[in-house]
């Protein structure tokens, strides 16, 4: 028992291999996605939504609808990685990213659209599996550090992505080609997860088949704080993305139209994540050493200072150094949180405890833009960051009263 209990303290053979090959992939992964964050609203009109809140409303939903669906198609898909290995689920996703954003491109109305962005939820997950995986291959010691690389892996994907999808889209002209560019470069990142990415993966004992999800929920509501975790993981992720579907929005109505407006607002995307990026892997490695729970309050204080601002700002590029500060922030939310929820529960279960809470993150991604995008509709897109501070002020509160601080057991 002590060889195989060391085995894990150390990490699988290779994982540091396993770990760079899982960085670069999500970064192709989250990449190819989120080239098309700036180009979805822009892309509207030629799809028959004409009116300016309809583009508000439409681009929350459909910016919300792939997440939505995830949200309750992930718990599963947990558990599955449990029992059959990450590295298939990393390869069921890729798959249907590949398929889907290529019908996306095909849609000629924005229900055929919305239809596509769903139904990619229900195989989602990447990212969970992404989690999963390197949790399960890498040395306890070393879990925030892991997962702040991989964390900056998808955050310079996401990044990257919005950037060239705003210029490809402004140089051809055509708001479709991103979507089958983004289908072309997904199916590399699939084919990379078959040759590279190696997994040592145990299959559970016949006796543990039968956890069931009522066992994921009581692993959440059990003594290690999970639940409180599950929260911070749906606010942070509401509070970042409810600003998401009004950011080219908001670009429009600081500088007007200029012909490059959609590399501009891929900009204004992408800066946050550029921040995120710079801090992360930071983040993450220092979570391990002072406390995850002080990296938290630390993440959440910072954002939300970094968020007033943007209420009042009126000119773009302060607009884009205010991102770039709450950015600096937001980065180290979700690996300190994921960091924390690995080293709270037993390995085995990692897999359906992630997919428990990369519920919270799905639901949060899916209800931020569409609240974004009827507040913005509703009473104008200054309101939209107020609310950003609100929630982010209310996650700072709750983190303190709630969250416990990991002990080593």
């Amino acid at each position: 028992m002590s060889h195989s209990h060391d085995m894990i303290a150390q990490g699988t053979p290779g994982w540091r291999r396993t770990l760079w090959a899982m960085v670069g992939i999500q970064f192709l992964m989250t990449g190819s996605f989120s080239f098309l964050s700036p180009i979805m609203p822009l892309m509207l009109p030629d799809l028959g939504v004409t009116t300016v809140e309809g583009v508000d409303i439409w681009s929350g939903v459909i910016t919300g609808s792939t997440s939505f669906v995830a949200a309750f198609a992930s718990p599963v898909w947990g558990r599955i990685a449990d029992r059959h290995g990450r590295k298939l689920s990393l390869l069921r996703s890729s798959g249907a990213i590949v398929v889907f954003t290529a019908v996306m491109g095909l849609s000629t109305n924005v229900w055929q659209f919305f239809a596509a962005r769903a139904v990619m939820g229900m195989f989602a997950g990447f990212s969970t599996s992404a989690i999963s995986l390197v949790a399960s291959q890498v040395p306890e010691r070393r879990l925030g550090y892991a997962l702040g690389l991989l964390s900056s892996g998808q955050m310079v994907g996401s990044l990257v992505g919005p950037v060239l999808g705003g210029i490809l889209a402004d140089l051809t002209g055509s708001y479709r080609t991103p979507f089958y560019i983004t289908s072309a470069v997904t199916f590399a990142g699939l084919i990379l997860v078959w040759f590279i990415v190696h997994e040592d993966f145990v299959p559970p004992k016949e006796g543990t088949k039968s956890r069931s999800l009522m066992s994921g929920l009581h692993l959440l509501t059990g003594p290690a704080g999970l639940m409180a975790l599950f929260f911070v993981l749906l606010m942070a992720q509401l509070s970042v993305r409810t600003v998401q579907p009004v950011v080219t929005i908001f670009v429009q109505e600081l500088i007007g139209s200029p012909p490059q407006i959609a590399t501009l607002a891929g900009i204004a995307f992408s800066i946050t994540g550029l921040a995120n990026l710079m801090s992360s892997p930071f983040l993450g490695n220092r979570s391990d050493i002072v406390g995850y729970r002080r990296v938290l309050l630390i993440c959440l204080l910072g954002a939300t200072l970094t968020s007033l601002p943007q209420i009042f700002v009126d000119n773009y590029w302060l607009f884009v150094a205010e991102r770039f500060g709450v950015g600096l922030f937001i980065g180290g939310i979700l690996p300190t949180a994921n960091a924390l929820i690995g080293r709270s529960v037993a390995r085995e279960n990692r897999g359906t405890v992630y997919g428990m809470t990369a519920s919270a993150s799905f639901l949060g991604n899916s209800i931020g833009p569409v609240m974004g995008g009827l507040i913005a509709a509703g009473l104008g897109i200054r309101y939209v960051f107020a609310v950003t501070v609100v929630l982010l002020l209310a996650n700072l509160i709750w983190v303190y009263v709630k969250v416990p601080e990991y002990k080593e057991g």
